[in-house]
């Protein structure tokens, strides 16, 4: 009775949905992999496997995720996070659907089709994107923000391995001629949609979104859904208290995007925070992974099984984020992370010329591509635990209610453009480069070190207040440098385990048992 009454409690569906819908972002790049190198598929859009538009297609879906993050949090302001979340879900569906009958029963416009599915599904997942964070982020304690948003994390990743793994059965059993060895991949994720829609019904509505529309009463009754009677006026008097603190007047894209405006500071923070997610090159690493293996001097078919054992270990070394980063912080494990992967890559530059090398250096190709996939599993890793969640986490706690959906629009349109950027430009780089794009990822993760280290305050264990009075005090010094405002306070976790007073953001919706 006990495991079920957990089973059923608030947050843990609310944590269970969000980790579901987060998931359906990594089954895209793990479902791309395989797709791209199976000779039906490239047969039936006409193009061949080293054709530049292989990586258009697979790139042009982040254009799609940049405009449904704007389009869906426009709808979950207007509308509330539970139909914009329900659109986006219906969304992606489609989408999907029209990537599974590219071909099926016509071959003109093939390509065309598949293009369609692709933006419309981009559309949907980065939506979700978009919402997901910010519903999840105002469901959680201070003190747990991070935990729960990189446990959402961990099921992205498991989204990538279940794609990859079906992706990989398929083909070995099928063979990579075959064409349902690349459309069971893509119907696969249909199971997602279909589930969340399905069970979206059971949760609630953010109430202070309601407070922010003046539905007080729906209010009221989320709050005594979430809490019961006896604690929902607490709650409703804290939540009242900070609407009226932030609703003095309202925020729109150009208070936030120009230079000067009032809060272009929080939004360049969001911003680079993205950018620099995009060049540590995991976007690239995780759609590419065998062609990346295969490098370093792996075989075909090692290449492929090594990527799946690479995810797997991804999935478990996810644990450590969500372990550490409420307890060490975004900002340390982003820094240290950045050194990590630029000194795996390092290494992976070097490793990827003696494999490419051997015969002339007359050394054995092996024992380099087994130390090179250990040093690329160590760099999977480190990305997962230093820069999968915080970019998306971080700008749902440095802006007030009143903006916190455009931020976390503003965040997903930066990632689905650098994405965009990165995995068109990939195929180019190693085709061109080799192994010394190792080297170029190496050089982007120590510019990401630097500039966070220097630029990004730590918002963890702090109150949406706090956070936002770091922006404050630093229109007031003149300076974004961490290093300078408040003499340097913001370069690390709070001192006490619980910041903030008592009022305003500062308790949790769905924190606590």
């Amino acid at each position: 009775m006990s495991f079920l009454k957990e089973m059923l409690d608030k947050k843990f569906e609310v944590v269970l949905f969000s980790s579901t819908a987060i998931a359906l972002y990594g089954y895209d790049q793990g479902m791309m992999s395989l797709i791209n190198t199976n000779v039906n598929y490239l047969n039936t859009m006409g193009i061949a496997e080293e054709d530049p538009l292989v990586g258009v297609i697979v790139s042009v879906y982040y254009l799609g995720c940049a405009i449904g993050a704007v389009l869906a949090s426009l709808l979950a302001d207007k509308a509330g996070r539970k139909p914009s979340i329900f659109a986006c879900l219906a969304v992606t569906s489609l989408g999907n659907l029209l990537m599974f009958i590219v071909g099926l029963g016509f071959s003109r416009g093939a390509m065309t089709t598949m293009f369609i599915g692709r933006i419309v599904m981009g559309l949907g997942v980065g939506g979700i994107d978009s919402v997901i964070p910010v519903y999840s982020s105002e469901l959680n304690s201070d003190g747990g923000r991070g935990e729960a948003m990189a446990k959402e994390f961990q099921s992205n990743i498991f989204g990538l391995n279940m794609a990859f793994a079906i992706n990989l059965a398929v083909t070995n059993l099928l063979g990579k001629d075959n064409e349902w060895a690349w459309r069971i991949p893509i119907i696969a994720m249909q199971v997602y949609p279909v589930l969340l829609l399905s069970f979206i019904y059971r949760l609630p509505e953010t109430p202070r979104w309601f407070i922010f529309h003046e539905r007080n009463d729906d209010a009221k009754a989320a709050l005594t859904d979430i809490y019961g009677e006896k604690d929902m006026h607490g709650k409703y008097d804290e939540l009242v208290k900070a609407h009226e603190e932030e609703s003095a007047h309202s925020i729109g894209y150009n208070d936030m995007i120009w230079p000067y405006s009032e809060q272009y500071h929080q939004t360049m923070v969001t911003i680079m925070g993205q950018v620099n997610q995009a060049l540590t090159g995991y976007g690239a690493i995780s759609v590419y992974g065998p062609q990346i293996f295969e490098l370093l001097g792996i075989g075909v078919s090692m290449a492929e099984y090594l990527t799946q054992a690479n995810y797997v270990s991804y999935f478990f070394l996810m644990t450590f984020a969500w372990l550490l980063i409420d307890r060490l912080g975004r900002r340390l494990l982003m820094v240290a992370g950045a050194f990590g992967i630029s000194g795996c890559f390092l290494l992976l530059t070097v490793l990827g010329g003696l494999a490419m090398n051997y015969e002339q250096l007359g050394i054995q190709q092996k024992p380099v591509g087994i130390v090179g996939s250990v040093i690329l599993f160590i760099a999977t890793g480190a990305f997962g635990i230093g820069w999968l969640t915080q970019p998306w986490l971080i700008p749902t706690e440095i802006y007030p209610s009143t903006s916190r959906a455009q931020g976390a629009a503003i965040s997903v349109v930066i990632w689905g453009l650098a994405n965009f950027a990165v995995t068109l430009l990939t195929p180019i780089l190693f085709n061109n480069l080799k192994f010394w794009f190792f080297l170029v990822l190496a050089i982007t993760n120590l510019f990401a070190a630097w500039w966070t280290f220097v630029y990004c305050p730590e918002t963890g264990g702090r109150t949406f207040e706090e956070n936002q009075k770091f922006f404050e005090d630093a229109k007031e010094e003149k300076s974004w440098s961490v290093l300078k405002i408040d003499e340097g306070d913001y370069r690390h976790m709070p001192k006490s385990e619980k910041g903030g007073d008592e009022n305003g953001e500062s308790q949790p919706l769905l924190g606590g048992s």
